[in-house]
């Protein structure tokens, strides 16, 4: 069980510790304080303002409900909403699960170090909220569970962490949307996550990240996953953000334990983005994926990806690809280790810009060039993602076909 009192003294050690990657940010000059919102029920929900559902949508998340097997929405640092709705799936706010389910304490802060920077210091510190979401032994989920963190309050620093849990023979999806109000300007948001993939248990995980030109993002997650589990990671992020930083690592401390990422990155001109992911293979017959496509316009992207193979008879593989549509620097930086005999890893790296007799071939089919460079892009960024559920794909899709302005 975690000790709060050690956790917090490692965190207070730990207030001024900067991040190893990404740039470095002054957390001083963002709000603590945040302003309380009332609970909603799930029928009140569609009494926001418009242009709230329309930017929560934007980022996967349906007020509605429509297609969800669940709900939770924290606005600036309150739990504005919670419900489940399938059968093994259980939903709630981190404090109060906490409260409800001791032994959840011993899930909390175990692949995160407390004092890994800053950011996670801060986090513990000065805690908001965030989520537990946990699929029982053997639940199969219909739908996916929608979580959104939404930032509304001007210049407010938003500290979270999530725990998921899938047990074992559980499969679990949730989308993962975050998204900012109209009238903020400037902010940042500090996420911890921490994923248990149990023994044959899967989780799908689709973050849709809807941030604004102000904001600046610091997640910091870690997955483990056991014997013959799969994690599915997809990050999202084609609206303009100021600044980016994410470093995701996945144990497959399992025989056939299977860890994969995909991201899909649009920069802008304002767009400093520093995102990838890490696997780390601990056992015979892991495999992993870390998938990254990223176009930018103006604005600086580093796409990084990290296999390491610790045991024989694993298989990995890593792909980074970016165009460079507009000016700004797409930088791709694959590592690769091997420790033992037998491991199988392999990557492949691009940066480039799109070729002129592609648009040449489509405008001779009729297609203007801003609609064939258009088309060109939505192609670009279309990853087929195995075993990614359809409605899921529909979301990134969706997504990705109203990305024309930022991409271009």
């Amino acid at each position: 069980m975690a000790d709060s009192k050690e956790l917090r003294q490692r965190a207070e050690a730990a207030r001024d510790k900067v991040a190893a990657i990404g740039a470095d940010l002054d957390m001083s000059q963002y709000e603590h304080q945040a302003e309380t919102h009332q609970a909603l029920a799930e029928d009140e929900l569609c009494t926001l303002p418009a242009v709230d559902q329309q930017n929560l949508l934007l980022s996967g998340v349906d007020v509605s409900g429509k297609d969800r097997g669940g709900t939770f929405i924290m606005k600036d640092a309150s739990p504005l909403h919670c419900s489940s709705h399938q059968d093994g799936v259980e939903v709630l706010p981190l404090k109060k699960a906490l409260e409800v389910h001791p032994w959840l304490w011993d899930y909390y802060w175990k692949l995160v170090d407390v004092d890994a920077d800053k950011y996670t210091a801060a986090v513990e510190l000065d805690l908001h909220d965030g989520y537990m979401i946990r699929a029982l032994p053997g639940a199969k989920a219909i739908h996916p569970i929608q979580a959104c963190l939404y930032m509304d309050q001007d210049n407010i620093q938003q500290n979270v962490h999530n725990i998921i849990i899938a047990e074992e023979g559980a499969e679990l999806h949730i989308i993962s949307g975050c998204a900012t109000g109209p009238h903020l300007n400037k902010g940042l948001h500090v996420g911890v996550s921490e994923f248990f993939i149990k023994k044959n248990a899967k989780l799908s995980f689709t973050m849709i990240h809807n941030w604004s030109e102000g904001v600046a993002v610091r997640p910091r997650s870690v997955a483990t996953v056991d014997e013959g589990g799969l994690y599915l990671s997809n990050y999202v992020c084609m609206r303009p953000v100021n600044n980016l930083q994410m470093y995701p690592t996945c144990h497959l401390n399992g025989p056939n334990a299977v860890g994969r990422f995909y991201s899909i990155l649009v920069g802008s001109p304002t767009t400093d983005i520093d995102a990838g992911g890490r696997v780390i293979l601990n056992h015979p017959g892991c495999r992993a994926e870390v998938v990254s496509r990223a176009i930018t316009n103006g604005g600086k992207i580093m796409a990084r990806g990290h296999l390491v193979g610790k045991a024989p008879g694993i298989k990995a593989h890593l792909e980074c690809r970016g165009l460079i549509l507009g000016g700004g620097a797409m930088l791709a930086a694959p590592y690769l280790d091997g420790f033992v005999d037998g491991v199988e890893m392999s990557h492949e790296a691009a940066v480039g810009k799109i070729a002129q007799e592609e648009i040449n071939y489509l405008m001779a089919r009729g297609l203007s060039e801003d609609e064939a460079t258009a088309t060109i892009v939505r192609g670009f960024l279309s990853v087929d993602i195995p075993g990614l559920p359809p409605q899921l794909q529909a979301e990134i899709d969706k997504a990705i076909n109203a990305t024309d302005e930022h991409a271009m």
